[in-house]
């Protein structure tokens, strides 16, 4: 039994230690964007090929002080590097540094480098080459403070990149952060599911794997441990061709869209995933095409009920794709929803408090959410008839107990900042022990300068996550000051040139300048 680490995203964490403890791992402890647990080489290949919301798994195979540059060479250099590569094979180092001692994160990657090429040197009198695109080994080195971490990559490529997507749209979401939606939702496939804006049809592809029970990496072409010298492909064979959780799917997923270049892409995506039986995508106008279709002749009122499907959706929030009238769209969402949808469920990801104020419906569960760099909110609606206070004079609720626990738990963004990670339970570097703590990690969320530097494995839609600064969503009780998207000036209400001459005249007293 070995130690690894399973990198995702912010957020994703407690579905990541549920994938591993169904996946039979030991040790399982939530960290930040990651978890740690121990298992052998089998559990190591069964993390990579079956976790739908893992990032990639890293295998820890030295931890030291690094005070400084030369600390670093020498403890890497400490490494017997002959277990790991020969003269003839490549390597790639990969670096996240969050230190006041190194500044840059490419400086500490180039002394890991010139270690173990200096090893190789002194030993052999050649050294193995960095290859950056293709390489035979690739190493994974993260600092916090002084305290440095050194592992294997075990993934390589990105794991959300699934391998099943032949083109993209613009803005395309992260299969790591579907998938997790997805299974935050509680959906396994026992109902329809229906994404109105699917975009290149990711809600719909993910969903349909989980409903099936197809491990999302049956797609991929290979993985970094594949070119270990320990591979054993008897045992990747074995667990590749095991079918064994696979199942019928016994409803059906729609996706929409109103743009026909989205919609043949989705379709494309579908089609290479072998999943055209299980997903039907249209060109369809939420503004004017029905959200359900029409009733069966003689179908009661609870057969329809039964028969809605749940609604996982990421609409159009204007920050990369340019949507006329946007406030207007989500005010249709909530207007179609209330009118339509009574008895179900929608879960609607979105970045504006804007946009969500537009839907006029209130949620019963918030989930802050990266979407790349955008500090996004997932949002539970649960649809019903008449007013809230009849809903609930009948028996109805809003929120369950665990939605209830779950809401008192839930922290903003910007407390977490504020409060450091010595206040923040489990918090600890990527790569600590189970019962250490450093704020290293917290500096990725904490840092009073906007972080200009991240690592690859943070970055968004060519492989990756991406790090950001966090935001308040909002402080609870009553008359607490709410801060947060509300207190920036509105994305879509106003003229920008307006507010600057209303700020001139309130903190300078000066006259309307109206000259260009």
């Amino acid at each position: 039994m070995t130690e690894l680490i399973a990198k995702t995203f912010q957020g994703l964490e407690p579905l990541l230690a549920q994938e591993l403890t169904e996946l039979g791992a030991s040790d399982i402890q939530i960290g930040r964007r990651m978890v740690t647990f121990t298992g052998d080489k089998e559990m190591l290949y069964r993390a990579n090929f079956c976790l739908r919301t893992a990032i990639r798994i890293l295998k820890p195979i030295k931890r030291f002080k690094a005070r400084s540059a030369d600390d670093v060479y020498e403890a890497v250099k400490a490494v017997d590097w002959s277990e790991y590569l020969s003269p003839q094979t490549t390597f790639a180092v990969d670096s996240v540094v969050f230190s006041n001692e190194f500044r840059h994160s490419k400086f500490v990657a180039y002394k890991v480098k010139d270690a173990i090429a200096d090893q190789f040197r002194e030993r052999t009198g050649t050294r193995p080459n960095v290859s950056i695109s293709n390489p035979d080994l690739r190493l994974h080195i993260h600092i916090a403070e002084y305290d440095a971490t050194l592992a294997l990559d075990s993934s390589g490529e990105s794991l959300h990149r699934r391998g099943y997507r032949q083109e993209t749209v613009a803005a395309p979401l992260n299969e790591v952060l579907a998938a997790g939606i997805i299974m935050m939702s509680g959906w396994h496939g026992q109902c329809d599911l229906l994404d109105p804006f699917c975009g290149s049809g990711t809600f719909c592809i993910e969903a349909a794997l989980i409903a099936r029970g197809i491990a999302p990496g049956v797609f991929r072409q290979g993985y970094a441990f594949e070119k270990w010298p320990d591979f054993d492909r008897e045992l990747f064979e074995r667990i590749y061709n095991d079918d064994s959780a696979e199942r019928e799917f016994e409803h059906h997923i729609y996706g929409r869209d109103n743009d026909p270049k989205a919609v043949g892409i989705a379709r494309r995506n579908v089609k290479a995933a072998g999943l055209t039986k299980d997903i039907t995508i249209d060109i369809a106008d939420f503004r004017e095409t029905p959200l359900l279709p029409v009733p069966a002749a003689g179908e009661t009122e609870v057969e329809q009920a039964q028969a809605l499907p749940i609604i996982i959706t990421n609409p159009p929030y204007g920050e990369r794709i340019s949507t006329p009238d946007i406030l207007g769209l989500y005010k249709t969402i909530g207007q179609r929803l209330k009118r339509e949808f009574s008895g179900g469920e929608a879960w609607i990801l979105s970045l504006h408090e804007e946009c969500f104020e537009q839907i006029g419906l209130r949620p019963s569960l918030k989930t802050p959410l990266y979407n790349g760099s955008l500090e996004c909110e997932l949002r539970k609606y649960v649809l019903f008839d008449g007013r809230l206070d009849e809903h609930r004079a009948a028996g109805g609720e809003l929120k369950s107990d665990s939605e209830r626990r779950q809401m008192a738990k839930r922290k903003p963004f910007k407390q977490r900042r504020e409060r450091g990670a010595g206040d923040d339970e489990g918090a600890r570097t990527h790569f600590r022990g189970r019962n250490e703590r450093s704020f290293g990690s917290e500096r990725h969320f904490d840092s009073d300068k906007p972080r200009r530097r991240f690592d690859r494995d943070e970055r968004d839609f060519d492989g990756r996550e991406r790090g950001g600064r966090g935001r308040d969503f909002g402080k609870k009780g009553k008359g607490a000051d709410r801060k947060g998207f509300g207190d920036r000036p509105k994305r879509f209400a106003g003229d920008d040139r307006r507010a600057r001459q209303e700020a001139r005249r309130r903190f300078f007293g000066g006259e309307d300048d109206n000259k260009d």
